[in-house]
């Protein structure tokens, strides 16, 4: 679908993942928007989430890279020097955009909202941009994603501000004291200059901390 770039507009793609409900609703959605994901949302909406995680990303690689959707996260940390990246989504056509741009060592298709089949302690990071969001992922995927993440891994993940009050991740950071370390979270505006009114002023949370 193409949006006219003249026009102040709302995101109907965009309302449509606020509102998903199930892994298949995901796949759905996403396997119709990925062909327009990086011109008609992310550059047209001015995106800056995988840019604002890359920065706030403290440590080397490996890394995981958590929805990783087209790949624009995993190009903010290669254009920083962050390497090698892995990246997993649920999507298989999301995946195929961001092999295409040839900063992923390894890409693969699985559900965070599932038991993962990856090496215990694999990782120095863990990143995520947009994925624990309306919809998407709750607190209880981060409980799974430490044990794919060596002592001392960092994290960098964005959480929905509305989410993040709404769905307990405040009470899962406090239940995982004692396995993270160096919480700290900065908010930050997820749209540089959003033509859609109902999203322009859509904020996020920053979340870092160090797995023990």
């Amino acid at each position: 679908m193409r949006l006219d770039r003249n026009m102040t507009q709302n995101n109907p793609d965009l309302d449509k993942a606020y509102a998903l409900h199930t892994p298949d609703d995901n796949r759905a959605l996403y396997a119709d928007w990925a062909e327009s994901y990086d011109a008609d949302f992310a550059a047209r909406m001015a995106y800056r989430l995988p840019a604002l995680v890359a920065a706030a990303y403290r440590g080397g690689g490996p890394v995981l890279d958590v929805g990783a959707g087209t790949g624009l996260l995993g190009q903010a940390l290669a254009a920083r020097g962050v390497g090698p990246v892995d990246g997993l989504d649920i999507s298989p056509q999301m995946l195929a955009k961001a092999r295409a741009k040839g900063v992923y060592r390894d890409l693969m298709l699985a559900d965070v909202t599932t038991a993962l089949e990856l090496p215990f302690a694999a990782y120095r990071g863990v990143v995520s941009s947009g994925t624990f969001t309306h919809g998407h992922v709750g607190p209880a995927a981060i409980r799974a994603l430490l044990a794919v993440a060596a002592p001392g891994a960092q994290f960098a993940l964005s959480v929905n501000k509305v989410v993040y009050a709404a769905e307990g991740f405040a009470a899962m950071l406090s239940e995982l004291a004692g396995r993270i370390d160096d919480v700290e979270i900065d908010e930050e505006p997820i749209y540089a200059d959003a033509p859609d009114p109902a999203h322009r002023s859509d904020m996020a949370l920053i979340v870092r901390f160090t797995r023990i």
